[in-house]
């Protein structure tokens, strides 16, 4: 297996956890019970690599390694476990949906650029990955998707996707630009929500 390979696998399974406990976090505020948790974990955190997949003409990676699968399972008993220190954390599920969106946001970037994709198109496939399975989520829960709400949250996968471009156009070693673009996507995410930053709203 190639080094890239690996960086890559890597990131998937990190974003897979970490998008996992988020949407698991989601179910439980709703009050769901663990099957429904297991759920909304699975949803968010295979949902836009699916889709990614599907679009790239690709068998849908949880299909070739049950690792994902395990990995929802792993994030259900961890929630379940901690749940009480976790509580004491209000924002627990913003910064793993925050981990999940930058760590899948690099994960489907280096699989569209492996299947010969432009950059323009994996920058698209980045933001697809990252966002497509908060999107799942929400509408499982009935919430207005994330995506349409006023806080910054794809714009920050676009961003961190650019940057990835152009550090990898200056042939930066790939474990810099993993890292860069990961803080990228981090930082704006976090600044955005500390300091109310969004975009203009459309008028009437």
């Amino acid at each position: 297996m190639e080094y890239d390979e690996i960086i890559t696998q890597l990131v998937e399974f990190l974003g897979t956890f970490a998008f996992a406990i988020s949407g698991i976090r989601h179910a439980a505020s709703k009050h769901f019970d663990w099957f429904g948790g297991y759920v909304c974990g699975i949803a968010v955190a295979i949902g836009g690599g699916t889709i990614r997949d599907v679009m790239l003409g690709a068998t849908p990676f949880w299909m070739t390694n049950p690792f994902y699968i395990i990995c929802t399972a792993i994030a259900l008993v961890f929630v379940i476990v901690f749940a009480k220190y976790m509580d004491k954390l209000r924002n627990t599920w913003f910064v793993f949906d925050t981990l999940g969106l930058a760590l899948f946001t690099i994960a489907g970037i280096q699989k569209s650029l492996a299947f010969g994709q432009p950059y323009w198109v994996a920058i698209i496939m980045g933001c697809i990955t990252g966002s497509a399975g908060g999107v799942i989520r929400d509408v499982l829960l009935n919430n207005e998707p994330v995506i349409f709400q006023r806080e910054i949250y794809a714009m920050a996968s676009v961003t961190s996707g650019i940057i990835y471009w152009l550090l990898d156009y200056y042939h930066t070693p790939i474990e810099v630009t993993v890292i860069v673009s990961f803080l990228v996507t981090c930082v704006i995410r976090f600044l955005a929500v500390r300091y109310h930053l969004s975009l203009p709203t459309l008028k009437e």
